[in-house]
This record gives C-alpha cells, structure tokens and sequence, in this order.
C-alpha cells in the first residue's frame, strides 16, 4: 500500500521546516562579529576559555552540502503529497517490479508443482525444500518453525485436525482461512454451572475430575455444547469444534484453562493466503503442510 496523502504531506512538511530551520541557524551561526572575532566570550570551563571563531569552512561546506541533497531529494524521490518525483520511483512500484521478476524466473517452477497431485507434491524432494521456505515465511509466526504450534495455534505434525486432514480440506484451509467461534458462557451459565461442566469435560479425556460435579455438568454439556462437540464430546469438524475425549489443547487443558475457555470464549483465526500467495505455492504448501503429519 502506499502511503496515504496525509502522512506523506506532513513528512515532507517536516522535513521542509528542519531543512529551514538548521539552514537560518547555519547563517546566524556563520556571520562573523568583527568587535568579538577572535576574542574570549567570557565562558570559562574549568580553565578552558571558549573563544569567539569562526565556524571551520569544512564544516560549512558539509553542512550545506546535506542541505542540497536533501532537497534534491525531497525533488526526485517520493514525499511531497502524491508527488512521484522526477524518476516516477516508489517503494510499492519497486516492490511490485522485484516480485514481477521474481514470479518470472520461478514462476514455470511453481506451475509444475501446482499440476501435481497434493499427494505427489508432498514426497518430492525438490518441492518440499520450496515449500518449506513458503511456510517458515508465511506461517512459522503462528505456527513455529517446526510446525508444532504455540499457544493457541494448532499442531500441524499431528493427525488431529479441527476442520479436517486431507490434502483438499488442508488446501481449503490455507486459501480461505478458518474463523473460531467458541461462544462466551459467561453471560448464559451461572458460575456452578461453568465449575460443573468443567468436571464434566474434564472427565470425557479420562482425566482426573469431581464426580459430585459431573452428573450435573454433563447435563449442561447436552443443552449447551452438544451441538458443535456432538454429545459424546468427540467435536465436529463441520464448526471447527474441537474432539474433548483427547488430550490435545489448543489452548491448554488445565482446569483454570478449559474454565477460562467457557468463561470467555476463543476466537482464534486462520488468515486466508489467496491474496497473498498465488494458487501454485497454495498448492506448494499444501503438500508442505500435509507431508508434516503423513
């Protein structure tokens, strides 16, 4: 994007009144007193008088030399309004042209892999050294560089997938994205009602939990949460919902945890890459991702 209209008037009206203002201080700083040249100002610094001299003409002349090229290049090089300069350069139109090269040289690279079959793609040697690069610059931020997640961000080494494994839903995933929408409870459930079916989902993965608790949880579970993790608690991919009878967390599985969780909801999201990646390292990706868990 470029910048907007606003921001880069009001650099180049800044960078105008410092050019100014060092140039009225460079004068008045360089004209010369006859009654005073050469002669001590009064200042005394531990024995070190400062004298009134004349400014080195060395440092004049680089002074006003950075003058001249700054407003040479305020002139030639984007920064007043909209005003290209004299070369029509912009950091967005240089940007544009390095990827147009780009995409020229590896483009026909791209397209071989993008007719392969995800399948194919994920156990060539060649591709996957590409894709590999495709998914620490576009996807290691959230997912880390080994592929096995941080803190809300799901494990792609594994076989367990919230909206499914196979080498099309992964590709669907990554071209269009996913949004999470666990619902807050906090407003609907009642704190018993939350501590209780805690108990309960804590129990469906075998895990250690309080049985006074749990008759009355699962009853909250079936009304409220049955929906999207289906009664047995074994989720559905359909919503994105999450298999309960496992020990796999995206947001972690202690007590407090899965507590925060009803309280308060998740909303985790999975930026969609098509505007940002072609089609073919769509592809590429794709059989990165899915060569991870094979």
């Amino acid at each position: 994007m470029e910048m907007p209209s606003f921001w880069s008037g009001w650099i180049s009206i800044l960078s105008l009144f410092t050019i100014a203002l060092v140039s009225v201080i460079l004068y008045f700083s360089n004209k010369d007193n006859p009654e005073t040249l050469g002669k001590p100002t009064g200042h005394d610094y531990d024995g070190i008088q400062e004298y009134d001299n004349a400014l080195p003409k060395w440092w004049v002349v680089m002074y006003v030399a950075s003058i001249i090229f700054a407003l040479g290049y305020l002139v030639m090089y984007p920064g007043l309004g909209n005003w290209k300069g004299v070369f029509g350069w912009t950091q967005v139109g240089q940007y544009e042209e390095e990827v147009a090269q780009a995409e020229h040289k590896y483009g026909p690279i791209y397209a071989r892999f993008g007719k392969m079959p995800i399948e194919e793609v994920a156990k060539d040697p060649k591709a996957m050294r590409i894709a590999q690069r495709l998914f620490i610059d576009n996807c290691s931020l959230c997912h880390g560089s080994d592929a096995r997640g941080n803190h809300g961000f799901p494990n792609l080494t594994d076989n367990d997938w919230l909206y499914g494994g196979s080498p099309e839903e992964i590709k669907t995933t990554i071209t269009h994205g996913r949004q999470g929408a666990m619902p807050a409870w906090n407003a609907k459930l009642s704190d018993e009602s939350i501590d209780n079916v805690t108990q309960y989902v804590m129990s469906l993965g075998g895990r250690e939990a309080d049985n006074s608790k749990t008759e009355a949880g699962s009853k909250v579970f079936k009304d409220n949460c049955a929906l999207c993790h289906t009664a047995e608690g074994t989720g559905n991919k359909m919503f994105g919902a999450p298999n309960l009878t496992d020990k796999i967390w995206l947001y972690g599985g202690a007590e407090s945890q899965i507590k925060q969780t009803i309280r308060y909801g998740r909303n985790g999201h999975m930026p969609a890459q098509k505007e940002s990646l072609t089609a073919d390292k769509i592809h590429l990706l794709s059989g990165y991702v899915y060569s991870l868990s094979m």
